[in-house]
């Protein structure tokens, strides 16, 4: 072989080594970049489908068996009910049923378990039952959007949601007698619900009521608390605006809790202070001499000598409750002490006629037009001389305390027709009407002042310093069929400021004990306390209960004293 040769095979063979290691170098990066890209790729897929899956859950809409409608827009079937300072008392809210279906359920035990831990207090031994007995049963009802969304967060396929609404009270038994109830298909039944029924399923916007939640409370509250001292089967009372004939409160007891739907049938459940028809006894004695003076027949210092103890009227006889009345009284002096006898004088003086058209004319003896269907309408008789005569101090005749609340406003304030309301309504105050004359008027609102402030009258517990509280007393036997008992009616009307009124307080109690081991305070700031056998008559039980809420709700009702006869009276005078 040549040297050449040689050489150029030496040549040939490292040419090819070297040209095969830089082929198989290239090789090398390209495989490295792949897998690099492959890699990249497969990270990239894992992410999106992370990504994918919690966007796919997040807008997820679930089904019946599911978390649903947690943003959806809530419309009420029933607008709001607020009172007199927009306090939210009466609305609807979204709830859920929840439910099972046992055949969808994986694992009985494991849901009974969870189940445990979210509602405790249910009966799971019946619920094991219906994991039995039903394709379908109902776990709890009417539960809210967090309670539901816990179910939800179970995972377990076999419950069920129901959507609906429910009327929801959040003061309970506060307003039961004022708002009344509604049935399953959200119509109102009872009460303002039942009145104003088609404004509230308009749902457009709230019924603003005239009543004040926080003054509403405070007399119920004492309400409850005298009902354990003086043992009464029941009791009412109004607070009205005697100006406008706003309803700023109402109770009536026994009352109800609104939220628990119960169908009321017992007759003691009655709203007492507008169905309940009672004889209200001496409270009536106001509206006699009111009567008489607007029509001239007597005049307050008119003087009625040697009134006996006692008259026999229809083979009855007529006595007076206290036998130390004096014989010789003024007519002033009559309504004063609360004497029987002349109040039936003060009748005869007026006549049969005369006083049944005063009594129309003030809205006692009729059916009253009012915001709620629950209203009494008093029992018909035919007037007689012995009608008269204990129509006069308050027997044998019925009415309601609305109806008398109504009568005492318009003889308090000047003489005006109101129409007693529980809505509120943004219209300036515009008598129709006067009644009765604006001098007697003031003349029945001094006397009123005196039966509490004096020591004749018959309401003393009633006078508390700094509000000028008038009042009168009612004390009657109830009747069943013509035939009275010892049970009683015991009521207080009280007017205060009785300078220029403005608020009309009526307390009826049904039934009352009274109650020797209880201290009576004087509220005139004398501090003096009593301590005894007390009567069983409405100057021992309803004015002492008036009393004592005046104390509490003078301060709220913020009274101003200088804003009745200025802009009611004088301004729009005949």
């Amino acid at each position: 072989m040549k040297k050449s040769d040689k050489n150029n095979k030496s040549f040939y063979f490292e040419e090819y080594i070297q040209s095969d290691d830089k082929n198989l170098n290239q090789n090398k990066i390209k495989i490295n970049q792949d897998r690099v890209y492959l890699l990249f790729f497969i990270f990239f897929s894992l992410i999106s489908i992370f990504a994918i899956k919690i966007i796919f859950i997040s807008i997820q809409i679930p089904t019946n068996n599911s978390y649903s409608n947690f943003n959806k827009s809530f419309e009420p079937l029933r607008s709001d009910i607020l009172d007199r300072n927009g306090i939210l008392i009466a609305r609807n809210i979204k709830v859920y049923h929840a439910g099972i279906k046992p055949n969808i359920v994986k694992n009985r035990e494991n849901l009974i378990l969870k189940l445990r831990l979210v509602y405790p207090e249910l009966d799971f031994v019946k619920i094991s039952q219906n994991f039995n007995k039903n394709k379908f049963f109902y776990l709890k009802k009417n539960i809210t959007e967090d309670e539901k969304y816990k179910l939800w967060s179970l995972g377990e396929p076999g419950l069920r949601f129901e959507e609906t609404q429910t009327r929801v009270y959040p003061h309970k038994n506060l307003f039961s007698h004022i708002l009344g109830q509604i049935d399953i298909d959200n119509n109102g039944i009872s009460g303002i619900e039942k009145s104003y029924d088609n404004e509230l399923r308009a749902g457009k916007k709230p019924i603003s009521m005239t009543v004040d939640t926080n003054v509403q409370f405070l007399i119920r509250e004492e309400l409850v608390k005298y009902q354990e001292i003086f043992k009464n089967i029941g009791s009412a009372s109004i607070l009205m605006d005697a100006n406008n004939g706003e309803i700023i409160s109402m109770v009536s007891l026994p009352d109800y809790d609104l939220n628990k739907r119960k169908t009321i049938k017992d007759t003691n459940y009655i709203n007492r202070a507008t169905k309940g028809v009672y004889e209200l006894g001496s409270v009536f004695k106001t509206f006699t001499l009111a009567g008489a003076l607007n029509e001239g027949s007597v005049e307050i210092n008119t003087q009625f000598k040697n009134l006996p103890k006692k008259i026999n009227c229809a083979g009855r006889a007529i006595g007076e409750y206290d036998e130390k009345i004096p014989s010789d009284l003024t007519a002033e002096q009559i309504l004063i002490r609360s004497g029987n006898i002349g109040s039936v004088r003060i009748a005869q003086s007026m006549g049969g006629d005369k006083m049944s058209e005063f009594l129309k004319s003030i809205g006692v003896l009729n059916k009253i037009e009012f915001d709620i269907e629950e209203v009494g309408e008093p029992i018909p008789f035919k007037w007689g001389k012995c009608k008269l005569a204990t129509a006069s101090f308050g027997h044998g005749i019925t009415t309601t305390i609305l109806q008398v609340a109504k009568g005492y406003s318009i003889i308090s304030n000047g003489g005006y027709d109101i129409q007693p309301t529980l809505i509120k309504k943004n219209l300036e105050y515009n008598p129709k009407k006067r009644i009765i004359r604006q001098d007697v008027s003031k003349k029945i609102n001094n006397i009123l002042r005196k039966i509490v402030s004096t020591k004749e009258g018959t309401a003393n517990f009633a006078n508390v310093k700094g509000y000028e509280v008038g009042g009168k007393t009612g004390t009657a036997q109830k009747s069943n069929k013509g035939v009275y008992s010892k049970n009683k009616v015991n009521t207080f009307v009280a007017v205060f400021p009785t300078s220029k009124p403005k608020y009309i307080l009526i307390i009826l109690l049904d039934e009352p004990k009274p109650n020797k081991d209880y201290v009576y305070h004087y509220r005139d700031g004398s501090g003096w306390k009593y301590k005894g056998t007390p009567y069983n008559t409405a100057g021992w039980t309803s004015v002492e209960i008036a009393g004592k809420i005046i104390e509490k709700i003078g301060p709220i009702l913020a009274i101003n004293k200088n804003d009745f006869y200025d802009n009611y009276v004088v301004k729009k005078s005949n």
